[in-house]
């Protein structure tokens, strides 16, 4: 399965600061729990990959 391969999985995704000082994404979906967390800058670094992204996507290119 690759980053184009869609599949139709119903998740909720959270995002938000714990209070270890890191930032943790939390994906749940088909039962499962999957807590991520990062340090700021990592998350940041994320964030900007995720704009890049959204900005490619809405030009249409990939």
């Amino acid at each position: 399965m690759g980053i184009n391969t869609e599949r139709n999985i119903d998740a909720s995704l959270r995002i938000g600061p714990t209070d270890r000082g890191m930032v943790r994404l939390f994906v749940v979906a088909d039962g499962k729990e999957i807590p991520m967390d990062f340090d700021p800058e990592d998350a940041r670094e994320i964030a900007e990959e995720i704009l890049a992204s959204a900005k490619t996507a809405a030009n249409g290119k990939s």
